[in-house]
């Protein structure tokens, strides 16, 4: 049984006009010990998944309309709400984008770890203030012990990412959400806290759900991937399936939009054209088909299911994709039509 299951989940969002679907049937599963990605643009629902797991979502600005989110087999979005605070912190963890944002500004960095500490573990204050120290020096934060009494904005991005990753292990949870955790920093910074997280993630057994837009975070850190456009799975596959065969033509652009170092000089990026669908506004077939360039009648006309298009004997990689299908079901792009986006020879 995997640890994490969401089925079909479905969250909408009251809007000026209307409701609006931010999180339309999704599924997807994470297995003890893994670290799975849900990749895509800003905007296409990979917060609001998260948060529609964590139960974050509060009417009446948004509600989760459907679905199950099965966490070792108990449906959260069935748990009252003091039920799901006891799974909140304890069984998973969430790392938010900002922590600047995140962390209490009134509070000291060692009374935010000693409260969830004292709150989920029944930690006396001295037990949790000793326990602290350690979780700082695991994150590998110098001096420990001083920065318990220092308070968020004395800390640097980079120092204050450390501290939300010792809060989201301080209890040692089975699941991290891991939510853009490295957008506000630099790219050495960066590299440092991914690194960290992988081996805190590694010797603690902690499944990871990574949430991100940034493909090159997926490559060393995932195992399998989840590409989300407008609110739905778009593709879903082993991370090395996914840079080697990618199936749809959105992550086509998405890997054609990302810098290489192995393209000849001069050579250009190839951004995806168009911007998302509004949310109240959806395409009628394939949501992606107005800014696709391989777009044909049946796109526009009816909505593709996510289904098997390509399969190794132990794993299956699933596309949302009307001409990924096999041609005898009247699919029509292939490995050269995917050439433009993937070629390591880019002219000049």
């Amino acid at each position: 049984m995997a640890l994490l299951e969401v089925r079909d989940l479905r969250t909408e969002f009251r809007a000026a006009r209307g409701s609006v679907t931010a999180v339309d049937g999704v599924s997807f599963t994470v297995d003890a010990g893994e670290t799975v990605a849900l990749v895509g643009e800003s905007g296409c629902g990979k917060s609001a998944t998260a948060q529609s797991i964590m139960g974050l979502i509060v009417p009446p600005a948004g509600q989760v309309t459907g679905g199950q989110v099965l966490f070792e087999g108990r449906d959260l979005v069935r748990l009252r709400p003091r039920e799901l605070r006891a799974v909140r912190g304890k069984g998973i963890s969430m790392i938010f984008q900002d922590p600047m944002t995140s962390l209490n500004p009134v509070l000291t960095v060692g009374r935010q770890l000693t409260e969830t500490l004292e709150l989920h573990l029944g930690l006396s204050r001295r037990a949790a203030r000793t326990r602290a120290v350690e979780l700082l020096e695991m994150v590998r934060i110098p001096a420990a012990e001083t920065r318990l009494s220092s308070y968020p904005h004395q800390l640097s991005g980079g120092m204050r990412q450390r501290v939300m990753i010792a809060m989201a292990l301080s209890c040692q949870p089975r699941l991290i959400l891991a939510d853009e955790i490295t957008t506000a920093l630099d790219v050495t910074i960066q590299a440092q806290i991914l690194e960290l997280l992988r081996e805190l993630a590694r010797e603690t057994r902690t499944a990871v759900l990574l949430i991100t837009h940034d493909l090159g975070v997926v490559a060393g850190m995932a195992e399998r991937v989840n590409v989300m456009y407008a609110g739905q799975i778009v593709e879903r596959a082993e991370t090395v399936d996914l840079f080697h065969r990618p199936q749809m033509p959105y992550t086509w652009g998405l890997l054609g939009s990302v810098p290489r170092l192995d393209l000849v000089r001069g050579g250009k990026l190839r951004p995806i054209a168009g911007r998302p669908p509004e949310l109240s506004e959806m395409p009628p077939g394939c949501r992606f088909a107005p800014r696709c360039a391989h777009v044909r009648e049946t796109c526009q006309g009816r909505a593709p299911d996510l289904v098997t298009t390509w399969e190794k004997p132990d794993r299956g990689q699933l596309t949302r994709c009307w001409g990924m299908r096999p041609e005898s079901e009247g699919g029509w792009l292939s490995t050269q039509d995917r050439h433009p986006y993937l070629s390591t020879e880019e002219s000049s």
